[in-house]
């Protein structure tokens, strides 16, 4: 059993829901709901007291516009968010790399990041002690928004699959 202290915090968020302009897919913005929705997330961190001591995001447009919408919604107690061109069209084994190449000393990372990874990192990390009704909604619909929070046992260097405890899955709007 893990010392409660011992426990980091990964949030995972999917983008806002984003326009389809003519340009090439890593230039997409977020559409006007997108915009209006985005915030929702940020706020939604602040009601459970949580706030990341990282943010990691792709460095695709409507990643970066939803960065800042929950940001925004952090305030002062934001960090500044680090862009990766990894976490853009990248497989799972790839997001994990990023995530186990992250310093020890940040206690609740964040993610933001795109379909199917973010679903396919969930489904990978979701340990059997997670929330049931957690894991079955995320496993059964990840729609624009939608948020995990896991509770992180050990080191980000370990982790791998099966070990992380999804405590919520949420879409707020």
């Amino acid at each position: 059993m893990t010392d409660q202290s011992d426990l980091k915090r990964l949030i995972v968020l999917r983008h806002g829901k984003a326009a389809y302009p003519p340009v090439p897919d890593h230039e997409r913005p977020l559409a006007q709901r997108g915009n209006q929705e985005a915030p929702a997330a940020g706020r939604w961190l602040v009601e459970q007291g949580i706030y990341p001591d990282a943010i990691i995001t792709s460095d695709a447009v409507r990643t970066r516009q939803t960065t800042t919408w929950v940001i925004n919604e952090l305030g002062d107690k934001a960090p500044t968010p680090y862009l990766d061109s990894r976490l853009y069209m990248a497989p799972v084994s790839r997001v994990l790399a990023v995530v186990n190449e992250v310093e020890e000393q940040v206690r609740t990372l964040m993610l933001v990041g795109h379909m199917p990874w973010v679903q396919e990192l969930g489904m990978r990390l979701a340990s059997v002690d997670s929330d049931e009704h957690a894991v079955i909604e995320m496993a059964e619909r990840y729609p624009t928004l939608g948020m995990m929070v896991f509770d992180v046992p050990g080191q980000w260097a370990s982790l791998d699959g099966r070990d992380a405890k999804m405590t919520h899955f949420v879409v707020p709007r």
